[in-house]
């Protein structure tokens, strides 16, 4: 469950959902705001940059892996990775393969189709590395 207060300062985590398919990450969000975690979404890569550019408090980013434009998922992942290296993430694909592609060190990848107490460990999971300060912490 949630340490509500594991956030920025007493507010719930933040996470930021990166979808291209609306109908998904609507669902998404609706079932991360059920675990009791805030949530901001994204359609595509440059408004996920933008997001994390806007919001300094996102905890743990969610992202699937095919996205229109000139970045995916994964590149995003590793753009996030060095960019803002306490930020946890989540890789989400029915398509990638972990095993033959590269994620970044610490990522949690999650395959579709998956149950929703599956995400909440992978989050659960990101933010214990992000609490036991495993990553550099945000600049």
């Amino acid at each position: 469950m949630v340490d509500i207060g594991s956030g920025s300062g007493d507010r719930p985590p933040l996470i930021l959902v990166v979808e291209d398919e609306t109908d998904i990450r609507l669902l998404t969000i609706a079932a991360i705001e059920g675990m009791g975690f805030r949530t901001l979404g994204a359609g595509n890569v440059r408004e996920a940059l933008d997001q994390l550019e806007d919001h300094r408090d996102i905890d743990v980013v969610v992202t699937d892996v095919r996205m229109p434009g000139e970045m995916d998922g994964a590149d995003l992942a590793f753009t996030i990775r060095s960019r803002w290296p306490s930020i946890g993430i989540v890789v989400i694909s029915g398509y990638f393969d972990p095993k033959v592609s590269r994620l970044p060190v610490g990522t949690s990848f999650l395959a579709k189709p998956y149950r929703t107490r599956e995400l909440q460990a992978l989050l659960d999971q990101q933010l214990d590395l992000e609490r036991g300060n495993l990553r550099a912490r945000r600049p």
